[in-house]
Protein backbone atom coordinates (compact mmCIF):
# COMPACT_ATOMS: atom_id res chain seq x y z
CA UNK A 1 0.00 0.00 0.00
CA UNK A 2 0.87 3.92 0.05
CA UNK A 3 3.79 4.87 2.44
CA UNK A 4 5.08 8.23 4.71
CA UNK A 5 7.26 10.60 3.99
CA UNK A 6 10.87 10.53 5.77
CA UNK A 7 10.25 10.56 9.44
CA UNK A 8 12.48 13.65 10.13
CA UNK A 9 10.84 16.00 7.77
CA UNK A 10 7.15 14.92 8.59
CA UNK A 11 8.27 15.66 12.49
CA UNK A 12 9.94 18.82 12.27
CA UNK A 13 7.30 20.15 9.44
CA UNK A 14 9.98 22.66 8.53
CA UNK A 15 8.68 24.62 5.85
CA UNK A 16 12.66 26.19 5.42
CA UNK A 17 13.45 22.32 4.28
CA UNK A 18 10.90 22.56 1.39
CA UNK A 19 11.97 26.29 0.03
CA UNK A 20 15.82 25.36 0.00
CA UNK A 21 14.40 21.87 -2.31
CA UNK A 22 12.02 24.33 -4.28
CA UNK A 23 14.92 26.65 -4.74
CA UNK A 24 17.66 24.33 -5.51
CA UNK A 25 15.57 23.01 -8.32
CA UNK A 26 15.19 26.38 -9.38
CA UNK A 27 12.02 24.75 -10.92
CA UNK A 28 8.40 25.86 -10.78
CA UNK A 29 7.00 23.05 -8.64
CA UNK A 30 3.88 22.44 -6.97
CA UNK A 31 3.37 24.25 -3.50
CA UNK A 32 2.09 20.95 -1.23
CA UNK A 33 1.23 23.43 1.62
CA UNK A 34 -1.50 25.26 -0.48
CA UNK A 35 -4.12 23.97 2.09
CA UNK A 36 -6.78 25.97 0.39
CA UNK A 37 -6.19 24.18 -3.33
CA UNK A 38 -5.95 20.51 -1.13
CA UNK A 39 -9.16 21.22 0.76
CA UNK A 40 -11.41 22.78 -1.85
CA UNK A 41 -13.91 20.00 -1.86
CA UNK A 42 -14.14 20.02 1.89
CA UNK A 43 -16.87 20.90 3.71
CA UNK A 44 -16.15 22.12 7.71
CA UNK A 45 -17.97 19.20 8.65
CA UNK A 46 -15.73 17.25 6.40
CA UNK A 47 -12.66 18.84 7.35
CA UNK A 48 -13.52 18.42 11.32
CA UNK A 49 -14.78 14.55 10.94
CA UNK A 50 -11.15 14.07 9.47
CA UNK A 51 -9.43 15.92 12.05
CA UNK A 52 -10.81 13.36 14.42
CA UNK A 53 -10.23 10.65 12.70
CA UNK A 54 -6.48 11.47 12.33
CA UNK A 55 -6.29 12.84 15.74
CA UNK A 56 -7.65 9.61 16.86
CA UNK A 57 -5.56 7.19 14.71
CA UNK A 58 -2.30 9.27 16.17
CA UNK A 59 -2.83 7.67 19.61
CA UNK A 60 -1.91 3.93 18.73
CA UNK A 61 -3.71 2.70 22.54
CA UNK A 62 -6.94 4.46 21.53
CA UNK A 63 -7.10 2.85 17.97
CA UNK A 64 -6.09 -0.54 18.87
CA UNK A 65 -9.47 -0.62 21.72
CA UNK A 66 -11.42 0.88 18.66
CA UNK A 67 -10.85 -1.44 16.26
CA UNK A 68 -10.82 -4.74 19.00
CA UNK A 69 -14.03 -3.31 20.13
CA UNK A 70 -15.51 -2.92 16.63
CA UNK A 71 -14.46 -6.43 15.92
CA UNK A 72 -16.16 -7.48 18.90
CA UNK A 73 -19.65 -5.80 17.86
CA UNK A 74 -19.17 -7.46 14.56
CA UNK A 75 -18.82 -10.78 16.01
CA UNK A 76 -21.47 -10.19 18.47
CA UNK A 77 -23.70 -8.45 15.37
CA UNK A 78 -23.73 -5.38 16.86
CA UNK A 79 -25.51 -2.47 14.88
CA UNK A 80 -22.26 -0.41 14.53
CA UNK A 81 -22.07 -0.37 10.39
CA UNK A 82 -23.88 2.84 10.49
CA UNK A 83 -21.12 4.42 12.59
CA UNK A 84 -18.55 3.33 10.56
CA UNK A 85 -20.46 4.54 7.32
CA UNK A 86 -20.64 8.34 9.39
CA UNK A 87 -16.67 8.05 9.91
CA UNK A 88 -14.05 5.69 8.28
CA UNK A 89 -16.28 4.95 5.50
CA UNK A 90 -17.03 8.56 4.98
CA UNK A 91 -13.29 9.51 4.98
CA UNK A 92 -11.61 6.46 3.50
CA UNK A 93 -14.15 5.29 0.66
CA UNK A 94 -16.18 6.46 -2.20
CA UNK A 95 -19.55 4.49 -1.38
CA UNK A 96 -21.57 1.18 -0.88
CA UNK A 97 -21.76 0.55 -4.92
CA UNK A 98 -20.68 1.13 -8.12
CA UNK A 99 -23.10 4.15 -8.61
CA UNK A 100 -22.42 5.99 -5.28
CA UNK A 101 -18.82 5.89 -6.11
CA UNK A 102 -19.09 6.85 -9.69
CA UNK A 103 -20.56 10.32 -7.64
CA UNK A 104 -17.77 11.13 -5.68
CA UNK A 105 -15.43 10.08 -9.19
CA UNK A 106 -17.17 12.69 -10.22
CA UNK A 107 -16.92 15.83 -7.74
CA UNK A 108 -13.13 14.48 -7.91
CA UNK A 109 -12.70 14.95 -11.88
CA UNK A 110 -13.95 18.38 -11.08
CA UNK A 111 -10.59 19.64 -9.57
CA UNK A 112 -8.82 17.49 -12.42
CA UNK A 113 -8.51 15.06 -10.08
CA UNK A 114 -9.25 10.98 -11.25
CA UNK A 115 -9.98 7.46 -9.38
CA UNK A 116 -8.87 4.25 -8.84
CA UNK A 117 -11.74 2.12 -8.55
CA UNK A 118 -11.22 -0.49 -5.97
CA UNK A 119 -14.15 -3.21 -5.10
CA UNK A 120 -12.90 -2.83 -1.48
CA UNK A 121 -13.83 -7.13 -0.32
CA UNK A 122 -11.41 -9.24 0.71
CA UNK A 123 -10.68 -12.15 2.65
CA UNK A 124 -13.33 -14.45 0.40
CA UNK A 125 -12.54 -18.43 -0.41
CA UNK A 126 -15.25 -19.97 -1.82
CA UNK A 127 -15.92 -19.74 -5.93
CA UNK A 128 -18.93 -18.26 -6.08
CA UNK A 129 -17.23 -15.31 -4.15
CA UNK A 130 -14.43 -15.32 -6.72
CA UNK A 131 -16.91 -15.37 -9.49
CA UNK A 132 -19.31 -12.69 -8.32
CA UNK A 133 -15.87 -10.92 -7.86
CA UNK A 134 -15.13 -11.47 -11.42
CA UNK A 135 -18.34 -10.18 -12.17
CA UNK A 136 -18.37 -6.94 -9.89
CA UNK A 137 -14.91 -6.00 -11.56
CA UNK A 138 -16.16 -6.32 -15.25
CA UNK A 139 -19.40 -4.19 -14.39
CA UNK A 140 -16.87 -1.40 -12.75
CA UNK A 141 -14.43 -1.65 -16.06
CA UNK A 142 -18.02 -1.10 -18.08
CA UNK A 143 -19.03 1.84 -15.78
CA UNK A 144 -15.33 3.42 -16.10
CA UNK A 145 -15.31 3.18 -19.72
CA UNK A 146 -18.64 5.53 -19.76
CA UNK A 147 -17.60 7.40 -16.89
CA UNK A 148 -14.12 8.57 -17.99
CA UNK A 149 -12.42 6.90 -15.14
CA UNK A 150 -8.86 5.46 -16.15
CA UNK A 151 -8.29 2.70 -13.97
CA UNK A 152 -9.90 -0.64 -12.15
CA UNK A 153 -7.93 -2.32 -9.31
CA UNK A 154 -7.73 -5.93 -8.73
CA UNK A 155 -6.28 -8.08 -6.77
CA UNK A 156 -5.63 -11.56 -7.73
CA UNK A 157 -6.76 -13.54 -4.11
CA UNK A 158 -9.80 -11.63 -4.85
CA UNK A 159 -10.24 -14.11 -7.38
CA UNK A 160 -8.48 -17.12 -6.07
CA UNK A 161 -7.90 -18.94 -3.40
CA UNK A 162 -4.92 -17.93 -0.85
CA UNK A 163 -4.07 -21.44 -0.15
CA UNK A 164 -3.76 -22.13 -4.07
CA UNK A 165 -1.68 -19.48 -4.69
CA UNK A 166 0.60 -20.21 -1.89
CA UNK A 167 1.26 -23.53 -3.07
CA UNK A 168 1.80 -22.13 -6.81
CA UNK A 169 4.70 -19.93 -5.21
CA UNK A 170 6.55 -22.62 -3.79
CA UNK A 171 6.10 -25.13 -6.83
CA UNK A 172 4.21 -27.27 -4.81
CA UNK A 173 2.32 -30.44 -7.06
CA UNK A 174 -1.34 -29.82 -7.49
CA UNK A 175 -3.67 -32.35 -7.54
CA UNK A 176 -6.11 -33.08 -10.19
CA UNK A 177 -9.06 -30.70 -8.79
CA UNK A 178 -6.68 -27.84 -7.59
CA UNK A 179 -5.55 -27.76 -11.26
CA UNK A 180 -8.91 -27.01 -12.54
CA UNK A 181 -9.33 -24.21 -9.60
CA UNK A 182 -6.22 -22.34 -11.07
CA UNK A 183 -7.43 -22.59 -14.62
CA UNK A 184 -10.91 -20.81 -13.52
CA UNK A 185 -8.38 -18.37 -11.67
CA UNK A 186 -6.53 -17.95 -14.57
CA UNK A 187 -9.90 -17.60 -16.34
CA UNK A 188 -11.42 -15.04 -14.17
CA UNK A 189 -8.10 -12.97 -14.51
CA UNK A 190 -8.27 -13.22 -18.60
CA UNK A 191 -11.86 -12.22 -18.26
CA UNK A 192 -11.60 -9.31 -16.45
CA UNK A 193 -8.46 -7.92 -18.87
CA UNK A 194 -10.02 -9.01 -21.98
CA UNK A 195 -12.81 -6.83 -20.85
CA UNK A 196 -10.00 -3.78 -19.91
CA UNK A 197 -8.74 -4.09 -23.66
CA UNK A 198 -11.92 -3.96 -24.95
CA UNK A 199 -13.20 -1.23 -23.30
CA UNK A 200 -9.59 0.96 -23.07
CA UNK A 201 -9.41 0.64 -19.62
CA UNK A 202 -6.39 0.33 -17.25
CA UNK A 203 -5.90 -2.30 -15.03
CA UNK A 204 -4.03 -2.48 -11.59
CA UNK A 205 -3.15 -6.03 -10.38
CA UNK A 206 -2.32 -5.51 -6.88
CA UNK A 207 0.79 -6.77 -4.83
CA UNK A 208 0.25 -9.17 -2.42
CA UNK A 209 1.77 -10.73 0.09
CA UNK A 210 5.70 -12.22 -0.62
CA UNK A 211 4.61 -15.98 -0.30
CA UNK A 212 1.62 -15.94 -2.83
CA UNK A 213 3.53 -13.06 -5.01
CA UNK A 214 5.03 -15.40 -7.96
CA UNK A 215 2.04 -16.79 -9.47
CA UNK A 216 0.37 -13.02 -9.21
CA UNK A 217 3.55 -11.84 -11.11
CA UNK A 218 3.10 -14.59 -13.69
CA UNK A 219 -0.28 -13.80 -14.41
CA UNK A 220 0.66 -10.08 -15.01
CA UNK A 221 3.51 -10.98 -17.10
CA UNK A 222 1.12 -13.02 -19.18
CA UNK A 223 -1.79 -10.21 -19.31
CA UNK A 224 0.48 -8.02 -20.42
CA UNK A 225 2.37 -9.77 -22.91
CA UNK A 226 -1.23 -10.24 -24.26
CA UNK A 227 -3.33 -6.55 -24.33
CA UNK A 228 0.09 -4.47 -23.73
CA UNK A 229 0.88 -4.72 -27.29
CA UNK A 230 0.79 -0.34 -28.17
CA UNK A 231 -0.16 0.95 -24.95
CA UNK A 232 0.28 0.02 -21.09
CA UNK A 233 -3.46 -1.34 -20.28
CA UNK A 234 -2.32 -3.72 -17.51
CA UNK A 235 0.32 -2.58 -14.59
CA UNK A 236 1.68 -4.86 -12.10
CA UNK A 237 2.71 -3.44 -8.48
CA UNK A 238 6.41 -3.70 -7.53
CA UNK A 239 6.55 -3.12 -3.81
CA UNK A 240 10.15 -1.40 -3.16
CA UNK A 241 10.54 -2.23 0.30
CA UNK A 242 11.10 -5.77 -0.78
CA UNK A 243 14.52 -7.23 -1.48
CA UNK A 244 14.95 -7.25 -5.08
CA UNK A 245 12.12 -5.32 -6.46
CA UNK A 246 14.45 -2.99 -8.67
CA UNK A 247 16.33 -6.30 -9.72
CA UNK A 248 12.97 -7.32 -10.51
CA UNK A 249 11.61 -4.51 -12.61
CA UNK A 250 14.39 -4.40 -14.90
CA UNK A 251 14.14 -7.57 -15.77
CA UNK A 252 10.63 -7.22 -16.29
CA UNK A 253 11.22 -4.54 -18.53
CA UNK A 254 14.00 -7.00 -20.62
CA UNK A 255 10.97 -9.86 -21.01
CA UNK A 256 9.25 -7.10 -22.15
CA UNK A 257 11.15 -4.99 -24.79
CA UNK A 258 12.73 -8.38 -26.16
CA UNK A 259 8.79 -10.02 -26.36
CA UNK A 260 7.62 -6.45 -27.42
CA UNK A 261 5.16 -4.91 -25.01
CA UNK A 262 4.99 -2.37 -22.59
CA UNK A 263 5.33 -3.45 -19.54
CA UNK A 264 2.94 -1.49 -16.96
CA UNK A 265 4.58 -0.58 -13.29
CA UNK A 266 2.93 0.37 -10.42
CA UNK A 267 5.47 1.46 -8.34
CA UNK A 268 4.85 1.65 -4.41
CA UNK A 269 7.15 1.58 -1.20
CA UNK A 270 4.79 -1.30 0.14
CA UNK A 271 2.06 -2.66 2.77
CA UNK A 272 2.60 -5.94 4.60
CA UNK A 273 5.59 -4.84 6.49
CA UNK A 274 4.75 -6.08 10.08
CA UNK A 275 3.27 -9.40 8.78
CA UNK A 276 6.06 -9.89 6.39
CA UNK A 277 8.89 -10.22 9.07
CA UNK A 278 6.45 -11.69 11.97
CA UNK A 279 6.30 -14.55 9.35
CA UNK A 280 9.86 -14.68 8.46
CA UNK A 281 10.66 -15.20 12.17
CA UNK A 282 7.93 -17.46 12.75
CA UNK A 283 9.11 -20.15 10.34
CA UNK A 284 13.03 -18.97 10.20
CA UNK A 285 14.19 -17.56 6.92
CA UNK A 286 15.59 -14.45 5.36
CA UNK A 287 13.67 -11.03 5.97
CA UNK A 288 11.95 -10.28 2.67
CA UNK A 289 11.97 -6.56 3.36
CA UNK A 290 14.35 -4.23 3.17
CA UNK A 291 17.27 -3.28 5.96
CA UNK A 292 16.09 0.49 6.26
CA UNK A 293 13.40 2.56 5.22
CA UNK A 294 16.29 4.24 3.69
CA UNK A 295 16.99 1.52 1.63
CA UNK A 296 13.44 1.02 0.35
CA UNK A 297 13.52 5.26 -0.48
CA UNK A 298 16.59 5.20 -2.37
CA UNK A 299 15.21 1.69 -4.61
CA UNK A 300 11.46 3.73 -4.73
CA UNK A 301 13.27 7.18 -6.25
CA UNK A 302 15.59 4.88 -8.13
CA UNK A 303 12.84 2.87 -9.95
CA UNK A 304 11.13 6.33 -10.72
CA UNK A 305 14.21 7.45 -12.18
CA UNK A 306 14.44 3.87 -14.16
CA UNK A 307 10.83 3.95 -15.55
CA UNK A 308 11.35 7.93 -16.65
CA UNK A 309 14.11 6.98 -18.89
CA UNK A 310 12.42 4.08 -20.97
CA UNK A 311 8.87 6.07 -20.60
CA UNK A 312 8.37 5.03 -24.42
CA UNK A 313 7.95 1.33 -23.13
CA UNK A 314 6.78 1.95 -19.43
CA UNK A 315 3.46 3.26 -18.05
CA UNK A 316 4.56 4.56 -15.19
CA UNK A 317 2.19 4.59 -11.86
CA UNK A 318 3.71 6.57 -9.26
CA UNK A 319 2.01 5.18 -6.03
CA UNK A 320 3.45 7.49 -2.94
CA UNK A 321 2.42 10.04 0.18
CA UNK A 322 5.92 10.81 -0.07
CA UNK A 323 6.27 14.24 -0.94
CA UNK A 324 10.07 14.74 -1.52
CA UNK A 325 9.67 11.40 -4.02
CA UNK A 326 7.03 13.69 -6.15
CA UNK A 327 9.12 16.41 -6.57
CA UNK A 328 12.19 14.16 -6.96
CA UNK A 329 10.04 12.70 -9.97
CA UNK A 330 8.27 15.57 -11.44
CA UNK A 331 12.19 17.47 -11.35
CA UNK A 332 13.06 14.62 -13.70
CA UNK A 333 10.43 14.63 -15.65
CA UNK A 334 10.93 18.36 -16.66
CA UNK A 335 14.72 17.73 -16.91
CA UNK A 336 14.01 15.03 -19.22
CA UNK A 337 11.07 17.04 -21.29
CA UNK A 338 8.35 14.72 -20.39
CA UNK A 339 5.58 16.47 -20.55
CA UNK A 340 3.15 17.12 -17.23
CA UNK A 341 0.27 15.22 -18.40
CA UNK A 342 2.36 12.28 -20.72
CA UNK A 343 -0.56 9.72 -20.88
CA UNK A 344 1.65 7.05 -19.63
CA UNK A 345 2.52 8.45 -15.92
CA UNK A 346 0.08 8.93 -12.99
CA UNK A 347 0.50 9.71 -9.61
CA UNK A 348 -1.77 8.71 -6.88
CA UNK A 349 -3.05 8.62 -3.32
CA UNK A 350 -4.94 7.03 -1.47
CA UNK A 351 -8.89 8.88 -1.06
CA UNK A 352 -8.92 10.35 1.90
CA UNK A 353 -5.55 11.09 2.39
CA UNK A 354 -2.10 13.42 0.99
CA UNK A 355 -4.94 15.89 -0.40
CA UNK A 356 -2.40 18.33 -0.67
CA UNK A 357 -0.07 16.53 -2.93
CA UNK A 358 -3.12 15.00 -5.17
CA UNK A 359 -5.15 18.39 -5.32
CA UNK A 360 -1.94 20.49 -6.03
CA UNK A 361 -0.20 18.18 -8.66
CA UNK A 362 -3.84 18.08 -10.60
CA UNK A 363 -3.90 21.84 -10.61
CA UNK A 364 -0.41 21.69 -12.04
CA UNK A 365 -1.64 19.46 -14.83
CA UNK A 366 -0.02 16.22 -13.71
CA UNK A 367 -2.10 13.51 -14.46
CA UNK A 368 -3.36 12.20 -10.46
CA UNK A 369 -5.71 9.13 -9.72
CA UNK A 370 -6.92 8.67 -6.10
CA UNK A 371 -7.53 4.69 -5.08
CA UNK A 372 -10.95 4.65 -3.92
CA UNK A 373 -12.32 1.88 -2.45
CA UNK A 374 -16.36 1.34 -2.68
CA UNK A 375 -18.61 -1.86 -1.26
CA UNK A 376 -20.89 -2.71 1.16
CA UNK A 377 -19.68 -1.37 4.65
CA UNK A 378 -19.48 -4.88 5.74
CA UNK A 379 -17.52 -5.85 2.95
CA UNK A 380 -15.25 -2.87 3.12
CA UNK A 381 -14.37 -2.95 6.71
CA UNK A 382 -11.21 -5.38 6.63
CA UNK A 383 -10.30 -2.48 4.50
CA UNK A 384 -10.58 0.00 7.08
CA UNK A 385 -9.13 -1.71 9.70
CA UNK A 386 -5.96 -1.89 7.92
CA UNK A 387 -5.93 1.95 7.29
CA UNK A 388 -6.60 2.69 10.69
CA UNK A 389 -3.90 0.01 11.87
CA UNK A 390 -1.34 1.34 9.11
CA UNK A 391 -2.20 5.10 9.94
CA UNK A 392 -1.41 4.73 13.43
CA UNK A 393 2.12 2.65 12.92
CA UNK A 394 2.61 5.41 10.69
CA UNK A 395 3.06 8.69 13.23
CA UNK A 396 4.47 10.71 11.09
CA UNK A 397 2.05 10.58 8.22
CA UNK A 398 -0.87 11.19 10.59
CA UNK A 399 0.63 14.17 12.24
CA UNK A 400 1.38 15.66 8.73
CA UNK A 401 -2.46 15.26 8.03
CA UNK A 402 -3.54 16.91 10.99
CA UNK A 403 -0.44 20.20 10.36
CA UNK A 404 -2.40 20.65 7.02
CA UNK A 405 -6.01 19.99 8.31
CA UNK A 406 -5.61 22.66 11.14
CA UNK A 407 -3.95 25.23 9.14
CA UNK A 408 -7.10 25.21 6.41
CA UNK A 409 -9.57 25.21 9.61
CA UNK A 410 -7.35 28.31 10.69
CA UNK A 411 -7.53 29.97 7.64
CA UNK A 412 -11.74 29.40 7.32
CA UNK A 413 -11.78 31.30 10.68
CA UNK A 414 -9.49 34.12 9.65
CA UNK A 415 -11.65 34.84 6.35
CA UNK A 416 -14.70 34.27 8.52
CA UNK A 417 -13.57 36.83 10.97
CA UNK A 418 -12.02 39.49 7.86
Amino acid sequence: MLQNMTDVIFASFKWEYFYSLHKSIELMLPEFEDVRTAFRRYSDKDLKLAKMLFDTMRRPRLTKMGIALTRASLFLHLPVTSIIKKTLFRQFCGGISLTEAGKTAKSLIDYNVHVILDYGTESKEEELDFDKTRNNLIDAIQYASKNAIPFVSIKISGVGRFALLEKKHNNEILDKRELQEWDRVKGRVTTICSAAARYKVMVLIDAEETWIQEPVNVLADDMMARFNITEPLIYNTFQMYSKGSLDFLENSLERATKAGYIIGAKLVRGAYMEKERKRALKFNYPDPIQNTKQNTDEDFDFAVEFCLKNIDKVGLFVGTHNEISCLKAIKRMTELNIPRGHNHIFFSQLYGMSDNISFNLAQEGYNVAKYLPYGPVEEVIPYLMRRAEENTSVAGQTNRELLLINRELQRRRQKTFH
